[in-house]
């Protein structure tokens, strides 16, 4: 198991919950193995952005972003499941969040407009 940090935007995101919720919405990263990381299967994703392998976890209705620092888990963001939708929705771009991911630098500059709050 490792270290879980989060940054200010995940943060904020989990401060929007009951303290329940988030215990539930924060388990699942939280019992994450490095053997989980090594060959990810739903819910879990990984791909690559500038070089950086960064991954997405699916928990319930949000989306953890984070990557791999030594032996924490650094949450980059958390997006509520309908708001990702939304967004794609909006700006018309593929349905695959790995294909957005990797492809489309909007969907990077939206989420880190995010942080910026």
């Amino acid at each position: 198991m490792f270290q879980v940090t989060f940054s200010e935007q995940a943060m904020r995101e989990l401060n929007k919950l009951d303290k329940l919720a988030q215990l539930s919405a924060v388990d699942p990263i939280s019992s994450l193995k490095l053997s989980d990381l090594e060959k990810p299967r739903e819910p879990l994703g990984r791909f690559q952005r500038s070089g950086q392998t960064l991954y997405r976890l699916r928990a319930g209705e949000h989306r953890f972003y984070f990557e791999l620092r030594s032996d924490t888990l650094f949450v980059l963001y958390i997006l509520h499941q309908n708001s990702l939708e939304d967004f794609l929705l909006r700006n018309k771009l593929p349905v695959s969040e790995t294909q957005l991911a990797e492809q489309h630098s909007k969907f990077w500059r939206y989420l880190e407009s995010l942080t910026k709050k």
